[in-house]
């Protein structure tokens, strides 16, 4: 403390010697200026790293620790601290002064900080989004979540019509709400089994979420502890969730990557949040490759599907039939909604083909990132480059490197031309409004020559 009243007679000493050598005025004003800072920088660090370990333990000690028992010191208290933030402001004051007679500017003007971003691709499955979630995966600066609603839908039981499904969905986006504040914690409400002091081996596709797998979340092992969802590129100990939440907070944007929230409607409280700055990116595909790609991910649920197709068997099941189009139409209905451009869901909407970023990655990757307004990194660059030119090989059917340009239509040689048509027959309106052609028979299903994608430039993004 007799630093802190020794240093206005330094500045008086200081002022004294300014009005003799006037010539030498602003070098001295800066050397106090530096000095001050460098002191007060030191007692300020002192002083708030002790009273960080007081606050802690409401957040990180209490939550995770086994012992309780810590020793703060009186150093640390809000009183000790009270007196010396009253000794700051009268030299910040007096610094300030001398600062701006000489012309400068203030020091202690805080930049403006980056505004924080919240991103949720929104789609379904076997649409490209998890090829399409590596775009922002791959940033450096931004926390990213891959499908976390899968624990919810495996919680909580909803039939998928009805008002069954308007409570899914109001479900949903309560928990994507708090996901986006980085409040991860309120998954523990809905993993199986249960995390125990916030450590749990079963998040799902933990591997999928780089963040989840790099310091300081990946944690030293623990030996003969069975992992569910494991890191793939190093060994990590059980997901510790508050120190995802500690990590979430330290990224200055988020994603979550979701193919459970179908109506875009139900969004518009998280989007009027003013805690949130959401952009919503509605990630779509042409309906029959999503099918064909269904018919080889999950090839137990479609075998009626290709048995009637390719030996006559008994027709597909009508309430199979019912669910494709109550797919396409959720999807269309969220897509008109979006492209209507309402005053709440202006500036927050974009609506983007799976098939535009397959053929153009890096451009599309850079236009979701110009909407989202965050700055593309090389980083990312170098991934996108790297993963969609890469060879046959690694196209396996959850595969992430992709030869893109190539793969995009592959499906067109794979689905049997009836199935196509009961898709184009159900989905009809929602492949009009995306631009998607429909195939009059075999031969026009595949024919490479002839595209069955209409161009739509500019046409996604409000």
């Amino acid at each position: 403390m007799k630093r802190i009243r020794s240093v206005p007679m330094e500045l008086r000493d200081v002022l004294r010697s300014i009005r003799m050598k006037a010539k030498y005025a602003l070098v001295l004003g800066f050397l106090v200026a530096l000095v001050i800072i460098g002191k007060e920088n030191k007692i300020i660090s002192k002083v708030s790293d002790k009273l960080y370990l007081k606050q802690l333990p409401q957040n990180l000690f209490e939550m995770n620790s086994t012992d309780s028992n810590v020793d703060y010191t009186e150093n640390g208290s809000l009183t000790s601290l009270s007196k010396l933030d009253s000794a700051f402001l009268k030299i910040r004051s007096q610094l300030v002064n001398i600062t701006l007679q000489f012309g400068g500017s203030n020091p202690f003007l805080e930049h403006p900080k980056t505004p924080r971003r919240q991103i949720l691709l929104m789609a379904t499955t076997r649409t490209g989004s998890s090829f399409v979630g590596e775009f922002f995966n791959q940033h450096e600066n931004i926390f990213y979540l891959f499908e976390p609603l899968w624990h919810v839908e495996r919680a909580v039981s909803f039939e998928p019509t009805g008002a069954n499904a308007v409570g899914s969905a109001i479900v949903y986006r309560d928990v994507l709400q708090q996901l986006l504040l980085c409040d991860l914690h309120i998954m523990e409400n809905f993993i199986s089994p249960a995390p125990e002091n916030h450590l749990t081996r079963f998040m799902f596709r933990r591997r999928s979420s780089k963040v989840l797998c790099e310091d300081p979340v990946c944690t030293p092992i623990v030996k003969k502890a069975f992992e569910k969802y494991h890191c793939k590129t190093r060994r990590c100990g059980p997901l510790n969730i508050t120190l995802a939440v500690e990590a979430c907070l330290n990224k200055q944007h988020m994603t979550v990557k979701a193919v459970r929230i179908r109506q875009l409607e139900f969004l518009r409280t998280l989007v009027e949040d003013p805690r949130l700055d959401l952009k919503i990116i509605q990630l779509v595909r042409d309906p029959r490759a999503v099918l064909a790609s269904r018919m080889v991910a999950f090839s137990a649920k479609y075998e009626s599907w290709k048995k009637w197709a390719l030996e006559g068997a008994a027709p597909i099941p009508e309430d199979e039939v019912q669910k494709l189009k109550g797919n396409c139409e959720s999807i269309r209905m969220s897509a008109q909604l979006g492209l209507s451009q309402p005053e709440w869901l202006r500036g927050h909407y974009m609506l983007i083909r799976y098939e535009d970023i397959a053929r153009f990655p890096l451009q599309k990757a850079k236009e979701m990132y110009r909407f989202a307004g965050i700055t593309i990194t090389p980083q990312v660059v170098e991934w996108i480059n790297k993963n969609t030119q890469a060879s046959q090989d690694s196209n396996g059917i959850y595969s992430t490197q992709k030869n893109s340009s190539e793969q995009f239509e592959k499906w067109r040689f794979s689905i049997p031309f009836k199935l196509a048509q009961v898709v184009q027959d159900v989905c009809k309106p929602a492949m009009n409004l995306f631009g998607y052609k429909l195939a009059s028979n075999l031969e026009t299903l595949t024919n490479r020559s002839i595209s069955l994608l209409e161009e739509r430039v500019n046409f996604w993004v409000t």
